[in-house]
């Protein structure tokens, strides 16, 4: 007899780790939808912003004074990158500005690396990982609070973009660059804040991610979860990159406990990458990104 109960178990942690996927491609929709820019530094800013912030409360720093201070590290990362990078490269080809942010990548990690060395750190940040009953089905504490504070972080980023100057402008830019330059919008003013709020994001996907995997060098690997995310929700929609983290995330989960006895297991790894190479072949802009019309 078919269990119902474990399915939704099975379902609840699925969607629920999701969450953390979601969390790493927003911070690659935010650039990409105002710049163009894939930004493929995303995993190396959220390394950095993890390791920042263990190793300044390693060295005694208070928890609430350490995650202001990364804060600030984060903000003034962002503008930086903008400034040096981005900037000098207005109007370039897509794939240099693919291989600058390619680049950029290997130098935070490298500059990581030089400020706070190369050991394994743990993060606890007071949520444990332990489980719950909710009426016969298991629930992660750790993944409730992550889902949580994304949900949070997602709604004050939907506030700020909606109903400030800043975020106006942010979508006056997304919807057209050469008609916002018309009406006198700055469009390095603009991609600063993105690459403020991209930093911000990294920032907090850092912390959870740390706390659950360890803060290391192989956490800027997380990107390449993103990357089956982008593809289903689409790369320049923001509420592309939550439903699809949600159901990459459900995806893995199912296919691992309900495919993968048929494959010796181990699935759940690339099952995602299957489900997002088949949309591509039926819709290339993804569950909600904009098509692409060209007049010929």
């Amino acid at each position: 007899m078919f269990d119902y109960q474990f399915l939704i178990e099975v379902l609840i942690g699925g969607v629920l780790s999701g969450v953390m996927y979601s969390l790493v491609a927003i911070g690659f929709v935010l650039i990409y939808k105002t710049s163009g820019v894939l930004n493929f530094a995303q995993g190396a800013m959220l390394l950095f912003a993890a390791l920042t912030f263990v190793s300044l409360v390693e060295r005694g720093t208070s928890f609430p004074l350490a995650l202001l201070a990364t804060l600030a590290i984060m903000v003034g990362l962002g503008v930086a990158v903008e400034r040096a990078v981005l900037r000098p490269l207005i109007n370039q080809p897509p794939i240099t500005l693919f291989m600058a942010t390619l680049g950029l990548s290997y130098v935070i990690e490298g500059a990581a690396q030089l400020v706070w060395g190369t050991q394994v750190h743990g993060l606890d940040i007071g949520v444990s990982d332990t489980p719950f009953d909710v009426g016969g089905v298991f629930i992660s504490r750790f993944d409730l609070f992550a889902a949580a504070v994304a949900g949070s972080l997602v709604a004050l980023l939907t506030l700020f973009f909606r109903y400030t100057r800043t975020g106006l402008a942010f979508r006056a830019v997304a919807d057209d660059q050469f008609a916002a330059l018309a009406v006198g919008l700055r469009l390095p003013r603009v991609w600063a804040a993105v690459w403020t709020a991209a930093g911000i994001v990294a920032l907090v996907a850092g912390l959870l991610w740390g706390a659950r995997l360890g803060v290391q060098f192989s956490l800027s690997l997380v990107v390449l979860k993103a990357l089956p995310v982008l593809v289903l929700g689409g790369f320049d929609s923001i509420a592309g990159a939550i439903i699809g983290g949600l159901l990459i995330g459900a995806i893995e989960k199912l296919a691992e406990v309900y495919v993968g006895p048929f494959f010796g297991g181990g699935i759940e790894a690339w099952a995602a990458y299957v489900v997002a190479l088949a949309l591509l072949l039926v819709r290339p802009s993804g569950l909600f990104g904009q098509k692409l019309v060209e007049r010929v």
